[in-house]
């Protein structure tokens, strides 16, 4: 089933990469504790095989994805566990369900056409919940909770002004770029090459050398891995044979798209707070409204397409009633202003159509309008994330963002910015 056209190869240096992240998200589960004596022998037995189906005739993304399952069912223990935990939190399906609706009929779609194995379109809901917006104290963010050494090899871009990891057309395609890479890396393993993009190839492929010098099996059940990662596959296993068996209801998602891709030139500033609103929840990735910068397109709802790109083709890149002007003082230059505002010095030409470095004193330029106010914020004594975040009334999310921050803890005296819009 697997195509045989990836043939990259990545660098020594970044097998130690991985996406060892327990995303900092809502519904992140407990520890698993479950005696698997006490798991009801219904859920021991294997999962009895269900008649293909053609994708076609399905209106529901997630039987789309139940008639594609491939990977066999598993009675292992740690794998029966994760079931038991499933049904005993019937709600939790409710809520992926929700995150996953905008997102799930694209992720399937892209996993078939590079004739993966269905099962892979399940791993953002291991990795992050399906929150889009989903950052680790690992550094991982997204839904795929790609770190920033993964994203870089994979040419996802991370600017001041976009994060690709949180733009779930390139997460998806580095993600599955990075699957493909480690299936050929270890061999045609699905189930060791899901453990690395968890954990790192070179801790896994360590693990198996010790097994192979020991005699001893090299499946990933018999593995000495640390414990989230002993878990990761039995997690994705048992949702996958829960799907299959119809032991759970997965509510609902209409099979056909539900968000559609609108090609960004340049830069822009999309100044209607009601509309970025709307577009917010599929656009984590663009972090500084209403200044849409680096970012390569904006995602909209497949049912407002239309709408929405009549709407880009009528804004005026040339109307810098949008931007803030600023004059040129002494001891300014392209790079001491391009700093102080957070672009880059060839954003900052291209703003203002310069074709040299040199400006003058007294010259005027224009800015993107970040927001009515931007303040700085010292942290105090007492200070956290959501008391800061529900003071000045803006997401936690975008906090963090504009502040580059992958951890929920602040240090007294660290300086935060904040944009604030009187609207």
């Amino acid at each position: 089933m697997f195509s045989n056209r990836f043939t990259r190869i990545l660098p020594l240096v970044f097998i130690l990469s991985g996406c060892e992240t327990t995303p900092d998200t809502p519904t992140s589960t407990p520890e698993i504790k479950a005696d698997p004596k006490t798991i009801v022998s219904e859920q021991r037995e294997d999962i009895a095989q269900i008649a293909p189906l053609t994708t076609k005739e399905l209106d529901d993304v997630w039987q789309r994805i139940r008639a594609q399952l491939t990977f066999a069912n598993s009675s292992h223990p740690a794998v029966q566990q994760r079931i038991a935990w499933y049904l005993s939190h019937p709600n939790y399906m409710d809520e992926i369900s929700r995150r996953a609706e905008p997102y799930l009929y694209y992720i399937v779609s892209e996993v078939e056409k590079r004739e993966l194995p269905i099962e892979l379109a399940l791993m953002p809901l291991i990795e992050s919940d399906f929150n889009a917006s989903a950052y680790s104290h690992k550094h991982a963010s997204g839904l795929w909770q790609l770190t920033p050494a993964i994203a870089k090899y994979f040419k996802v871009q991370i600017t001041p002004w976009y994060d690709g990891r949180q733009d779930v057309i390139d997460s998806t395609r580095a993600a599955l770029d990075f699957m493909e890479y480690l299936y050929k890396r270890f061999d045609g393993n699905w189930y060791h090459a899901i453990a690395a993009y968890n954990l790192g190839e070179g801790r896994v492929l360590r693990a198996i050398s010790n097994n192979k010098k020991q005699g001893k099996s090299t499946d990933f059940f018999s593995l000495k891995l640390p414990k989230q990662t002993s878990q990761y596959v039995p997690k994705l296993l048992a949702a996958a044979q829960l799907l299959k068996s119809q032991k759970m209801a997965f509510p609902a998602i209409a099979n056909n798209p539900a968000i559609a891709v609108l090609a960004i030139n340049g830069a822009i500033i999309l100044d209607n707070q009601e509309q970025w609103q709307q577009l917010e929840s599929l656009n984590y990735g663009v972090i500084r409204f209403p200044a849409i910068i680096d970012a390569p397109h904006i995602v909209v709802p497949a049912t407002e397409q239309t709408q929405y790109k009549n709407m880009l083709a009528n804004l005026d890149s040339n109307d810098y009633s949008q931007w803030q002007h600023y004059t040129v003082k002494r001891g300014d230059s392209l790079s001491v202003i391009a700093k102080r505002y957070k672009v880059s010095i060839s954003q900052l030409k291209a703003f203002n159509d310069l074709k040299g470095n040199t400006i003058k004193i007294g010259q005027k330029l224009v800015l993107p309008q970040l927001a009515d106010t931007q303040i700085e914020y010292q942290v105090k004594s007492g200070d956290s994330l959501w008391k800061i975040a529900n003071h000045y009334k803006v997401s936690i999310t975008k906090l963090k963002q504009w502040n580059n921050l992958s951890r929920d803890n602040l240090k007294i005296g660290e300086k935060l910015t904040v944009f604030l819009s009187n609207s």
